[in-house]
C-alpha cells in the first residue's frame, strides 16, 4: 500500500508529514522504555525482516496481490513505540533506495502504514490478551486478529486522506468499498504471517516478545478442593535459545526471503495499485524522485538476469535496513542508558 507522489495533494501530504514526524518523535522517546541490550538488536532485525517479507507479494484475487504491512508484527514483537520506528525505517529505505512509495508522500505512508497499523493492532492485541487465558497460544491468536484488523483500518485511513486531499474526482464511497474490501483479503495474509512469526519467536525466546511479557499463567495446585497458585520456582527455566542465535537465524531467513523467495512473488499489482487503476486515482501520479536510483523497482541497474538482479537488490535492501535500523535503535538505547546513569 505504498502511496506514490501525486495521489494526495501537497497541503494534505505536508499535514500528514507533520503527523508522521510527530509520531516518530514521540516514538523515539517511548522506545527508550522498550529497548534494552537484548531487544535493540532484535528491533533492527524486525525492520529488516519486514522489508524482506514486503517483497513477497501474494495473490488475493484475480489480478491483485498484497504484501505484509508489518505494523502489528513489529508492535507485538518489540513494542508499539519501537514498532512505529521499525516501519518508518523500512519505508524510508524503500523510498530512497528503491523508489517505492513517494518521497513527498513519505509522511502519508508512515501515517497510514506505520502509525495507524501499530495503534489499531496493538490496542486490539492488548484488549484481547486481557480477556483471553494468559497463555502463549492466546498471544498468537490475539496477534492474528490484531494483524487482520489493522490492514483494512490502514486502507480506511488512506481513503480518509484521499477524501480530504485526493487529486482526482472519484466517488469516495466507491474508493472506500474497494480499498477496505481488497485489504480485508490482504489482512488475512498479514494475519497468518504475523501469527506464524510471533509463534516462532515465542517458541524459542518468549522473554523477547514484548507482547508476551508477564502473560504466562502461574501453575495451579488443588489444595483442600481449591485451586491456588503454586510457589514460583527458585530459578526460572533457561530460555531454549540465545538472542545471538535468534538474531542470526532471523538475518539468514530475511536474506533468503529477499534474495531468493522474492523471485517467486506475485507480479500482480497490489491492492492500492489495483484500486487506483480501476477507479482512476492514478491519473495524476508523478514520477518518483528516486526513479534513477540504481536499485529502483527492486533490481540492480545493468544486471540483465532478472533473478540475479532482484535477488541482489533484496539482499542489499535487507543489509541496509538492518544496518540503519540497528544503528538507530542502539542510539536510542544508549540515550536510555545515559539517562539511567545520570539519575544514579
Amino acid at each position: 500500500m505504498h502511496v506514490p507522489d501525486g495521489f494526495i495533494n501537497a497541503p494534505v501530504s505536508a499535514a500528514a508529514g507533520v503527523v508522521a514526524a510527530g509520531a516518530v518523535a514521540v516514538s523515539l522517546r517511548g522506545a527508550r522504555r522498550e529497548l534494552d541490550e537484548r531487544t535493540a538488536p532484535l528491533a533492527g532485525l524486525v525492520a529488516a525482516f519486514i522489508f524482506a517479507v514486503q517483497m513477497l507479494n501474494f495473490p488475493v484475487a484475480t489480478g491483485t496481490s498484497g504484501h505484509l504491512l508489518g505494523g502489528a508484527l513489529a508492535a507485538i514483537l518489540v513494542g508499539p513505540w519501537t514498532g512505529v520506528l521499525c516501519v518508518a525505517v523500512v519505508l524510508l529505505m524503500q523510498g530512497i533506495l528503491f523508489a517505492d512509495g513517494g518521497l513527498t508522500a513519505l509522511g502519508v505512508n508512515i501515517t497510514v502504514m506505520g502509525v495507524v497499523t501499530v495503534v489499531v493492532a496493538y490496542a486490539l492485541f492488548r484488549g484481547l490478551v486481557l480477556v483471553l487465558p494468559r497463555t502463549r497460544r492466546s498471544v498468537t491468536v490475539a496477534s492474528f486478529v490484531a494483524a487482520l484488523v489493522s490492514v483494512p483500518a490502514s486502507a480506511a485511513a488512506f481513503t480518509l486522506l484521499y477524501a480530504i486531499g485526493g487529486t482526482t474526482d472519484v466517488p469516495i464511497s466507491k474508493v472506500l468499498t474497494a480499498m477496505v474490501g481488497v485489504h480485508f483479503l490482504i489482512g488475512i495474509g498479514e494475519a497468518v504471517i504475523t501469527m506464524l512469526t510471533v509463534g516462532a519467536v515465542i517458541a524459542v525466546r518468549p522473554d523477547l516478545v514484548f507482547g508476551a511479557r508477564g502473560l504466562t499463567a502461574p501453575l495451579k495446585l488443588r489444595v483442600d478442593g481449591e485451586l491456588v497458585d503454586a510457589a514460583a520456582p527458585a530459578t526460572a527455566p533457561a530460555p531454549s535459545g540465545s538472542p545471538k542465535k535468534l538474531w542470526i537465524g532471523g538475518v539468514v531467513t530475511a536474506l533468503v526471503l529477499a534474495g531468493f523467495v522474492s523471485f517467486y512473488a506475485s507480479a500482480s499489482p497490489d491492492g492500492l495499485e489495483k484500486v487506483a487503476a480501476d477507479k482512476g486515482i492514478d491519473t495524476k501520479v508523478e514520477e518518483h524522485a528516486a526513479a534513477g536510483s540504481p536499485l529502483a523497482d527492486y533490481g540492480v541497474k545493468d544486471v540483465e538476469n532478472a533473478r540475479l538482479s532482484g535477488g541482489l537488490a533484496g539482499v542489499i535492501g535487507v543489509g541496509a535496513t538492518l544496518a540503519v535500523g540497528t544503528g538507530a535503535f542502539w542510539v536510542v538505547r544508549r540515550r536510555r542508558a545515559s539517562q539511567e546513569a545520570a539519575a544514579v
